[in-house]
């Protein structure tokens, strides 16, 4: 019930910000703005805060296996999404490849990681969500421009939660620890993070028009897809593998999340079906409240998932 518990309340901050935003205490503007603060700021620091840790050799060998789970599961969903998308067409299978291959696994992926893991659940999500960044920024942009659009590293390489990361492991490896007081700032800040991403899901969620919410195959397709079937076959094949405990917990997990956010921001970008990528993102928040604690329970009632 503890799992559960932790989950629920996440949700129910969630829809504290779905409230502020339909009724108008929360606008637009602010919404924008707790996305700036959110990715330059608050989550970078939750991440570095994280990191700021004494050097220790199994977690060390535990994030590199996680970020090669990564790389594999990011790139088997991409050859998945197109199998997966093949009976729809247009813009409509765009948002369904994309969906299927890009989870929430930051915005609410770090939350629930800290609410089950603690401190060590954002140090492990953090390097599990390096290959997805660079996926994004990659097969993304491919898949709703193919080639037309070029590739920046740029993007890449300066988006603030890879330069934490790239931070954090810098100062993990050399055992560097931030002075007292700006640990000490980093870890209040980076609090935030998760009543601000929890407030600014349910924000972003008001703003579609509630008669558009529902309804419609593909949407439901798209949750069943993200919510169940990618996260189910990578429990499946972990544990076929023989993996267990923390490895498998921070893999499924971050698989487990809804649609990414910024689907339907994607979708807007290159003209593509947003309203559509916007219901997807709707639909599998609202539904991974009943699927999340199920996976967290499965992990750790057969891997042993205990940090």
């Amino acid at each position: 019930m503890g799992v559960i518990n932790e989950v629920l309340i996440l949700f129910m901050i969630m829809a504290a910000g779905f409230y502020a935003r339909r009724t108008g205490m929360i606008d637009a503007a602010v919404n924008r703005g707790l996305a700036e603060l959110l990715l330059n700021i608050t989550l970078p620091l939750m991440i570095l805060s994280s990191f700021n840790v004494p050097f220790d050799d199994r977690m060390m060998t535990i994030g590199i296996k996680i970020f090669l789970c990564s790389v594999v599961f990011h790139a088997g969903s991409f050859l998945l999404s197109g199998v997966l998308s093949r009976g729809f067409s247009g813009d409509i299978r765009n948002v369904l490849r994309f969906s299927a291959i890009f989870s929430n696994c930051a915005f609410m992926g770090y939350p629930v990681l800290q609410s089950v893991y603690g401190k060590p659940g954002v140090f492990y999500g953090s390097i599990f969500t390096v290959p997805f960044i660079i996926a994004l920024w990659t097969v993304g942009v491919f898949i709703f421009r193919g080639k037309e659009e070029g590739f920046s590293w740029r993007k890449v390489v300066f988006n603030p939660g890879i330069l934490a990361v790239i931070a954090g492991i810098t100062m993990f490896v050399l055992s560097w620890h931030l002075p007292s007081p700006v640990a000490r700032a980093c870890d209040l800040l980076g609090s935030t993070t998760t009543p601000l991403s929890m407030i600014l899901i349910g924000a972003m969620l008001a703003e579609i028009r509630t008669r558009e919410l529902i309804g419609g195959a593909a949407v439901y397709y798209a949750a069943f897809v993200r919510l169940i079937l990618i996260p189910g076959l990578a429990f499946a094949v972990l544990c076929l593998l023989g993996f267990h405990g923390t490895l498998v917990g921070i893999c499924v997990i971050s698989l487990a999340m809804p649609v990414a956010a910024n689907t339907a921001a994607f979708a807007e970008k290159f003209r593509s079906d947003s309203l559509f990528a916007s219901r997807c993102v709707f639909v599998s928040t609202l539904l991974s409240v009943l699927t999340i604690p199920v996976f967290i329970m499965l992990i750790q009632r057969f891997t042993g998932s205990q940090l």
